[in-house]
């Protein structure tokens, strides 16, 4: 079966062909970064804008990659939420009168079950085995920071989830603090490569009993040493502080992120795990995660973390839910029941 994706829940406009949930035949993404870094983050009326600008040629350009003609989509999939109720607006119109015109299928797709479908994706021509069930996800990417327990496709459910800041959004928000360029993530990344911390700590919300997360006070205390150090005229030419600071703060995101994922595999029982969405790019998570775990660890390829249309395409073939001509975004949509 072969389903064209539809993306457009944030700032990217993208679109991928996939076979048979696995085979990724293409893969588009264009990406708004550049027209929001000047404000510091996403503006949402200016990302639906771009939207509407730029889809058309994305999904010509996925179609033409995947040596695909519209006669040969079985499927039109399309984010409906979570997301920007303008961006998905854009993506649910275009898919709607795509299916009315081809007879294809539309398919409503989760934004965060994508994510967590990803790792079933392959670019190369034969696909190693799907990862075995259960399933622990940690799903991190921009404002969602989540543990989805995986029993099939379709069946999900939600251990825990932030309280307050998602991980990604820490990162932006720190990385503002530290006069870094948006986006935040492989901004600190690069600035946390430094040899040694020299003792500087910053505290982990572990919040016990439960497998939520909160980030908020881990960034109230960055704020807090960038204006002490500030104070103290610890702003060194080279910039050494404030590499210090992202060292300590991305060592304290990675190890109460590894901590939580590894409690709720051993919890559950679950047979593998897996680290999904935007912040699963970062280097420092994926080392750490893969020696404390003691299950496969499964990341998505590289250019499957962040938002895209294949991992759309992906989710509508293992968990097709046929949308109505009259669908409408879910900004607010969520994945599974929550833990009890």
């Amino acid at each position: 079966m072969r389903i064209l994706g539809i993306e457009t829940s944030c700032d990217e406009t993208s679109a991928g062909v996939v076979d048979d949930g696995r085979q990724v035949r293409s893969n588009v993404v264009a990406s708004q970064i550049p027209v929001h870094r000047r404000f510091g983050g996403v503006v949402p009326e200016i990302a639906s804008r771009q939207h509407v600008m730029t889809i058309t040629g994305v999904i010509r350009q996925a179609l033409a990659d995947a040596g695909s003609s519209w006669r040969e989509v079985d499927a039109v999939a399309v984010t409906v939420g979570p997301g920007l109720s303008g961006s998905l607006l854009v993506g649910i119109n275009f898919a709607k009168g795509a299916a009315l015109a081809t007879g294809a299928k539309l398919l409503a797709v989760n934004h965060i079950e994508a994510h967590v479908l990803s790792v079933w994706l392959s670019s190369v021509a034969s696909a190693g085995p799907a990862p075995d069930l259960p399933l622990v996800a940690l799903v991190a990417s921009g404002g969602h920071t989540e543990l989805i327990l995986v029993d099939a496709p379709g069946e999900y459910r939600r251990l825990g989830q932030t309280r307050d800041d998602a991980a990604g959004e820490a990162y932006d928000k720190v990385a503002r603090l530290l006069g870094m360029e948006y986006p935040g993530g492989p901004a600190i990344e690069e600035a946390a490569r430094v040899t040694d911390s020299e003792g500087l700590s910053l505290p982990r919300a572990w919040l016990p009993g439960t497998h939520d997360f909160s980030f908020s006070g881990l960034k109230t205390a960055v704020a807090r040493l960038v204006r002490e150090g500030e104070a103290n005229g610890d702003a060194e030419p080279d910039g050494r502080h404030k590499r210090l600071i992202a060292q300590a703060f991305q060592q304290s995101v990675v190890d109460v992120l590894c901590t939580k994922l590894l409690a709720a595999v051993e919890e559950t029982g679950a047979c593998s795990a897996a680290i999904v969405g935007g912040v699963a790019n970062n280097s420092a998570l994926r080392e750490a995660a893969t020696q404390r775990l003691n299950v496969p660890l499964h990341l998505p390829e590289p250019g499957l973390s962040s938002d895209n249309g294949a991992m759309i395409a992906g989710a509508a073939y293992w968990n097709p839910v046929e949308a109505p001509l009259n669908v409408e975004p879910q900004p607010s949509l969520q994945l599974g029941e929550a833990s009890a």
